[in-house]
């Protein structure tokens, strides 16, 4: 059994492999097209590269994540980007597996506490007095101690926010590497999220994508060739594959402002500061990229709800009940209302009408308690010294599903076999399902 070594990218799309040579020779001997069923999401795809399945609903197993975030309805908390492996309904597609192969997830979220043998991922420590102190969740548990001792601590800096930049995939690379040399996995899931960063930021199509490409290919030269000679005779099959493609925006909505003036977001005043009222709001928004999960505490308002985004016309479809099911949406976790943008267009997270009463949070990077996701992050204002409060700013996002306009990414293979000569459009749930079958 040839070892497989999966590289999940973001944004890799089909036009970049001319600048991305190191990525083409190595994993390009054949190529599909791939599109994605359900949300084109960071979460949302680990899962189901790592499941097999997708986000499930009305009676369909899945692995229920619907989001970058959760939001906890008994306790009435939003939970974004901590959530531990066990939130996953459905078991990873290697624990049953016969014969099992030995794992390792180097950086896809949700896997702490996972079933795979070894795992890193970033997991920083937040102290009594607001500040963080670097960390990774490793397994072995000391494992983080030796990767830190020879490459540094994780640079999370550069993994997200203003300064985010290729120091973290090269680190990603590197401990990837030594893991491989100490532990040889069956299947190495590598998460190199880069391309993510300009893409957002300046445009999929900007001249500063295209140079992070370059730089992106330039690690994954080295990573290539740290891995092959970590594995000696094994000959690794490497696999390389987008998780979501990345289109242009020119347009962003806020539904939190729509249900306020509707009358359908409650606030509470903290020092001059408004916030959402989670234990009284009828509803509230969380908005993740081109997609906006609207979860509605009586059951008897969701139509009223849904009338009122419609009316406003800040989405493509507006859609209830059974009807998330086209988008595999229809999940108790999702939100009662799920919205899907036009596709040159974003959703942000603002509530407030007044950027004096906006949380501070807002205004710093705080991917934990902003209750939705916030692209702003990635830039940084030097009159105020701080993170802008401008969606509009953002010139890239992703999101919907290839059936619903999203754009359809590429998977590439190194050994021809791989696909069982299958032709045709791949999807994230029938690649996890070609991985499997290669250990089979």
């Amino acid at each position: 059994m040839r070892p497989l070594v999966f590289l999940s990218i973001p944004n890799l799309r089909a036009a970049d492999l001319p600048v991305m040579p190191a990525l083409a020779d190595a994993a390009g001997v054949v190529r599909r097209e791939l599109g994605c069923r359900g949300p084109a999401l960071t979460c949302p795809v680990h899962a189901t590269l790592t499941t097999g399945v997708g986000v499930g609903g009305d009676g369909r197993p899945g692995h229920g994540v619907v989001a970058n975030g959760f939001y906890w309805r008994e306790r009435r908390e939003v939970e974004m980007w901590t959530a531990w492996g066990e939130t996953l309904f459905a078991p990873r597609w290697w624990d049953d597996a016969d014969p099992r192969p030995s794992t390792a997830l180097w950086f896809p979220l949700l896997a702490k506490g996972s079933s795979a043998d070894f795992v890193c991922t970033p997991a920083p420590i937040h102290n009594p007095d607001g500040s963080e102190s670097l960390w990774c969740y490793t397994k072995p548990e000391m494992l983080y101690g030796d990767l830190r001792d020879a490459f540094g601590h994780f640079p999370l800096k550069h993994f997200w926010g203003p300064l985010a930049g290729i120091e973290s995939s090269r680190w990603i690379a590197a401990s990837a590497v030594e893991a491989a040399g100490r532990f040889r996995p069956d299947f190495h899931f590598i998460y190199l999220p880069h391309l993510d960063y300009t893409a957002q930021k300046h445009g999929p199509d900007s001249p500063e994508a295209e140079a992070a490409a370059v730089a992106l290919d330039g690690e994954i030269a080295g990573l290539i060739e740290g891995l092959r000679a970590a594995y000696r005779d094994a000959d690794p099959v490497f696999v390389a594959a987008s998780e979501y493609v990345i289109t242009p925006v020119e347009a962003v909505a806020c539904p939190n402002r729509v249900l306020r003036e509707a009358g359908l977001l409650a606030v509470t005043d903290h020092g001059g500061e408004e916030h959402i009222d989670f234990a009284s709001t009828p509803a509230w928004a969380m908005a993740d990229h081109q997609i906006a999960h609207v979860f509605v505490e009586d059951a008897g308002d969701v139509t009223r709800v849904a009338d009122a985004l419609r009316e406003a016309d800040i989405a493509a479809a507006v859609l209830t009940g059974r009807d998330r099911a086209d988008v595999d949406l229809d999940h108790p976790r999702s939100g009662d209302v799920v919205l899907l943008s036009r596709t040159d267009a974003s959703f942000a997270y603002p509530w407030w009408f007044d950027d004096g009463k906006a949380p501070a949070f807002a205004r710093i990077v705080d991917i934990h308690r902003k209750p939705g996701y916030d692209p702003v992050e990635l830039f940084f204002d030097p009159a105020t010294k701080s993170i802008p409060l401008d969606p509009s700013l953002v010139r890239g996002s992703h999101g919907l599903p290839t059936g619903a306009g999203g754009a359809a990414g590429v998977c590439l293979a190194s050994d021809e076999k791989f696909f069982g000569g299958k032709a045709g459009v791949l999807d994230h749930e029938s690649l996890a399902g070609t991985i499997r079958r290669h250990f089979a």
